[in-house]
């Protein structure tokens, strides 16, 4: 596994993990809900699924200009970069989420 899907696997258990010890309400009575009623741990589990599909895009296309199997450098590196970036993302929204969690439990009552 190469070390940006290294990172991602991490990144992707540990959500796994936090979304499976999280009750997750009915969406109806959940004020966190979006606009389009999907709870912050679906649209979480939806972006890592996103970030886990470009980075296997990316490697199949840096597989594929390695083996000579047609694919164009400049379509590998896009690919690449678009999985970095998603990466990048999905690591910063769960820097913030992780703050802010912090954040909430140094209050005090």
């Amino acid at each position: 596994m190469t070390g940006v899907g290294a990172v991602a696997g991490q990144v992707r258990s540990s959500v796994a993990t936090a979304l499976s010890n999280a009750a997750v309400p009915n969406a109806a009575s959940n004020p966190a809900t979006s606009a389009a009623g999907m709870p912050f741990a679906g649209m979480m589990r939806a972006m890592v699924e996103q970030t886990t599909a470009l980075d296997q895009k990316a490697s199949q296309a840096v597989t594929g200009v390695m083996n000579g199997q047609g694919v164009e450098v400049h379509d590998a590196m896009i690919a690449t970069q678009k999985a970095d970036i998603a990466f990048e993302l999905a690591l910063q929204v769960r820097n913030k989420a992780v703050a802010a969690y912090q954040q909430m439990m140094n209050m005090q009552f």
